[in-house]
Parts: structure tokens; sequence; C-alpha cells
């Protein structure tokens, strides 16, 4: 029986077939606008020095970059002097990879632990900045992941949360995770205040051209490719049914 969708093993086989090859990447890096050899997501480079504003990182910051994946995003903010980064993740492949990126992207101020979005298992007020990027819906309660960033988050502290959004919540030909998606509802309902929800209809056109893209390629038998001609096939369906935000507020003092 293949590991159920979403758990660690399933990410673990995903993480391992991307890295075996260097095509998705390309095609990846291509649309979302990072240099070759990053293994970044679906968030374009454009949105890293607004993300970087927005966590408001000083000297002497700890960034929390959580669901880090392969660390791309956390490590690029904290390339800036005097940062800390904690990047978690639940897939053992994604932080070896997280590692690794750290190497290439010459950043030494980070490290990587083993977590989940609703467990960190970092203290309480431990962190200046959580930064969550096209995670935050995972959680089978949503709640909990709020939650457990307001616990990790400093007073005055800063969150950056990216995801999609559907534009009616009872189109039924969307995923109930993705109908659920309510990141405004999400902050606050935690606590945080100074929330703000920003549509980026920019990062939602490089994603449809990705996906227009992906779902021309004969993938063949590599499995990286099968899985992003598959997702492309899939997300087109979606992307006019969606809206792509970016969620920023405060753990108040």
């Amino acid at each position: 029986m293949p590991p159920k969708p979403l758990s660690a093993e399933y990410f673990d086989g995903w993480y391992a077939d991307q890295a075996a090859t260097q095509v998705v990447a390309e095609i990846m890096n291509r649309h979302m606008g990072f240099p070759p050899g990053t293994r970044a997501g679906a968030v374009p480079a454009e949105a890293i020095p607004e993300l970087a504003e927005e966590l408001q990182l000083r000297p002497g910051s700890t960034l929390l970059d959580l669901a880090c994946g392969r660390g791309a995003y956390g490590l690029l903010i904290a390339q800036k002097p005097g940062t800390s980064l904690i990047g978690v993740d639940f897939s053992a492949q994604a932080l070896t990879e997280a590692r690794e990126q750290a190497v290439r992207m010459g950043v030494s101020n980070a490290s990587f632990r083993t977590g989940a979005l609703t467990a960190t298992g970092l203290p309480d007020a431990s962190v200046e900045a959580v930064l969550c990027t096209d995670a935050i819906q995972f959680p089978d309660e949503p709640a909990s992941a709020y939650d457990e960033i307001r616990r990790v988050l400093k007073p005055g502290g800063r969150v950056a949360l990216t995801c999609w959004e559907p534009l009616d919540r009872n189109d039924e030909r969307l995923s109930p995770r993705i109908r659920r998606a309510n990141l405004g509802a999400g902050l606050h309902q935690a606590g945080f205040t100074a929330v703000e929800v920003r549509d980026r209809p920019s990062w939602l056109a490089r994603e449809h051209a990705l996906w227009e893209e992906a779902v021309t390629l004969d993938p063949g038998d590599d499995p990286a490719l099968r899985s992003l001609h598959a997702e492309g096939v899939k997300s087109l369906q979606w992307t006019a049914l969606l809206r792509r935000v970016l969620a920023v507020a405060t753990n108040p003092q």
C-alpha cells in the first residue's frame, strides 16, 4: 500500500524523486525567476524582498521557516547579516536537501530540525519571525498551526504566510483543504494584530504559465516529471477558481 498522501513518508519520496532529476528544478526556476541550482517552490523570487521587509528582521533576530521543505525561502531571507534561521519540517529528505542548499548558498547561520506545523518542538517565545510558504492549509485542524506560530513568536514578532484561497468557498470543484483556507480568519482567531491579507495575482500568473508548460511534457518514466505533469493537469482546473495571497501579522506585545 502506498504511503498516505501528505504524510512525511509521502514527501520523503516526493523530494527524493525531485532530487534525482534537474529538469523539474530548471522548469520551476525559469517560471519562478530563481537562479539555476535553486530548489524552491511556487512562491516566485519577486516575493522575497516583500517577505523580508514584512518579517522586520534585525541583527540578532531568529527566523523560523515553518514547513520549510528544501529551505530556499528562509535561506534567501537569512542571508541578511545577523539573522539566524531555524527550518522545521516533518520530511527527513527535505531537511537533508535544505542543509545541502544552505551550504550551496553559503548560509552558515542556519539549522534544520524535524517537527510539525502544529508542534515545532521550539520553546515559547523563542523567535522574532515566522515564515510559512504554501503549507498553512495542511493541518487537519488549521487553528492548531496558527496557535503554534503565536506560541513560538516573541511579543511584537512578525509572521508572513503564503497560500491560495478560494474565490467561492462553496465551489466543490476545489479540495476541502483549499476551500477552508482563510488566512485572515486564522490569524485573527489566534490573537494576532495588524493582520493584512494581500492578493498577489502576478504570483498566480507565473504558476499558470508553469502548469501550461507542465501539461505539454512527455514525462516518460521519470517520477518527478510525471508528478509535475499530473500537478499541472489538476492545477489548470483550479487556477481560475483561486486567489493567491500573502498574509502578514504581528504577535501583540
